[in-house]
């Protein structure tokens, strides 16, 4: 199988690295990734200036593009053919709820259902001590399942895996994204020449911990794989929508 992994921590993050090691004994790998840290780009794509790829080693190489300019530039300038399968992570920190909008991680596996490949983004449910290692085994276990059993390449799957040992995980659940509680920040400061700059943060450790959501499958040492379409935006109440709307209809 031909495997197409990135992400969106960069060309030298260690669970890019751990990933790698898991899937070369049976697979054929190659590593496009950016050469810097890109968090929270979600799907953006680089117009405004050119971009550049270096070869780091045989079938390793780097971009100063978002992760999903690193998806475009391997299947269209890199790769001997279409991958059957991208794999983006695995990522320092999960990627649940309202993340999926933001995280790069997760738009490059959506830019890979984009263009019809089985795409997987796959994140750790950590914020330090990363067992990188055996959550390589765990995508390990899935992409084995995946050869047997392929699903639509239109839908990508978003799996986050519980910070633990192998031996400790439960199980895998189905879920769906859930809902995270946001104690954004946005404080002001002062440089060295008088001016005004922003950073923005916060806390974003609570969240709804409702049945079949990622959010309680992670937390009840289960891993995530919520199946996500890329083509359709989930339907929300068109009839209240309508209500709004309806003498323009």
């Amino acid at each position: 199988m031909l495997i197409l992994l990135t992400n969106d921590d960069g060309i030298n993050s260690p669970g890019l690295r751990y990933l790698r090691d898991s899937l070369l004994k049976e697979n054929e790998v190659y590593v496009v990734a950016p050469d810097r840290e890109r968090t929270c780009s979600a799907h953006s794509i680089t117009l405004h200036k050119p971009l550049r790829i270096t070869e780091h080693s045989d079938k390793i190489f780097s971009t100063n593009g978002t992760p999903a300019d690193c998806v475009l530039l391997a299947v269209k300038s890199i790769l001997p053919r279409k991958p059957d399968l991208l794999i983006s992570g695995i990522n320092g920190g999960p990627n649940m709820g309202q993340d999926i909008f933001y995280s790069g991680t997760v738009a490059a596996a959506r830019e890979g259902a984009f263009l019809k490949i089985r795409s997987l983004s796959v994140s750790i449910d950590a914020r330090d001590h990363f067992r990188y290692e055996d959550a390589s085994e765990t995508v390990r276990k899935i992409v084995e399942r995946i050869k047997k059993n392929p699903f639509p390449s239109r839908i990508f799957l978003n799996i986050n895996i519980p910070n633990l040992p192998s031996h400790q995980i439960k199980g895998f659940m189905i879920t769906s994204p859930g809902l995270r509680l946001y104690n954004d920040e946005v404080v002001e400061r002062i440089d060295p020449r008088g001016r005004k700059y922003y950073w923005i943060g916060g806390s974003a450790n609570h969240f709804n911990p409702k049945r079949g959501t990622d959010f309680f499958a992670v937390s009840n040492g289960f891993v995530s794989i919520t199946p996500i379409d890329a083509f359709v935006v989930q339907n929300c109440s068109k009839e209240k929508i309508k209500k709004i709307f309806g003498r323009w209809l």
